[in-house]
């Protein structure tokens, strides 16, 4: 994909990744950061939990938000300053969820842009909610 130039970005722009969360993706990321709370991989201790299946990390599912900044918007040469997020429901092993990042201000004399960053389930449940700032580099 062409990098976006920071002129071509306007407020209401919207972007979008979506993902299957896979066994894989969780056991993985479990490994990778050491977080192996039996909530995640541990399918008998999970079913007597409130959720009464393993549920993906947030931190693992609020991921994809960087997917959508650094890929598509504002795209590469981004670096990100700061993301606020609330989990607000759980994702669980099987389900497709779909990041989505839109501008909502511009700051033009530092390159710094804003957006609310949103993801949801395939049943159009909100699963992290939050909002972004990013430093728009180079273009």
């Amino acid at each position: 994909m062409p990098e976006l130039a920071y002129a071509d970005i306007r407020i209401g722009d919207s972007a979008s990744f979506s993902k299957t969360i896979t066994e894989t993706d969780v056991v993985l990321y479990a490994g990778l950061i050491g977080d192996f709370n039996p909530i995640h991989i541990d399918a008998e201790y999970a079913r007597e939990s409130r959720f009464k299946e393993r549920v993906a990390h947030g931190m693992l599912v609020s991921g994809l938000i960087s997917a959508v900044l650094g890929m598509q918007l504002p795209g590469p040469n981004s670096v990100y300053l700061g993301q606020d997020l609330k989990f607000t429901a759980p994702v669980k092993i099987g389900d497709t969820v779909t990041a989505v990042a839109t501008v909502t201000e511009k700051r033009d004399d530092k390159r710094i842009i804003k957006l609310t960053t949103t993801i949801s389930n395939q049943r159009g449940e909100v699963v992290v909610d939050g909002s972004a700032v990013v430093k728009k580099m180079g273009l």
